[in-house]
């Protein structure tokens, strides 16, 4: 993700470097946000939020664990708060979809409304297993990786991917018989 030479130097004091790990991590750290709160204004607020912390905090990083997990921990606690102190809200803003004449339309329509309705499934996970399922399919963490992030057990993590995937499962039977968005 980031080179560490350029996490030294910004905790060394070299203001360039850290405006350059920041830029770098930016898009990562929204879109974590993102698929987190689900919603893009709670997102921009929540990443800036965490882009400020480690901005202040760059110095409390230790090696002992890698950069991207300390910055994911940071992500992933702004978001569980906000989420937490947030009333459950709908969002009504739709992605367009442009088509080419070698597309099959009818494929790319069943494909935005299955990644749409994936969407809606993870939504309605309980918080801690939404926050495993996004760092481990949306996020490529490892099993390691979200236990050191979220700070919890590697068999409690095993344990949430698991009982997530049933869920999952349950809210996204349709499409596993075969059968069509209702």
């Amino acid at each position: 993700m980031v080179a560490p030479e350029l996490v030294k130097r910004a905790q060394a004091g070299d203001r360039d470097a850290l405006i350059t790990l920041l830029r770098e991590i930016e898009s990562h750290v929204y879109r974590t946000a993102y698929y987190i709160l689900n919603n893009e204004q709670d997102a921009l607020d929540a990443s800036q939020e965490a882009l400020l912390r480690i901005y202040t905090k760059i110095n409390s990083y230790e090696e002992k664990a890698l950069f991207k997990t300390w910055v994911q921990r940071i992500v992933t606690n702004i978001c569980i708060d906000k989420f937490r102190k947030a009333k459950p809200t709908v969002s009504i803003d739709e992605h367009d979809m442009t088509f080419t004449a070698e597309q099959n339309v009818e494929y790319e329509i069943m494909s935005g409304y299955l990644a749409k309705d994936i969407r809606e499934a993870i939504d309605k996970l309980p918080e801690h297993h939404r926050s495993v399922v996004v760092l481990r399919y949306l996020q490529d963490f490892s099993y390691h990786e979200i236990a050191e992030s979220l700070n919890l057990p590697l068999n409690t993590v095993k344990s949430y991917l698991f009982r997530a995937r049933q869920q999952l499962q349950l809210l996204l039977q349709d499409y596993q018989k075969g059968g069509v968005r209702g």
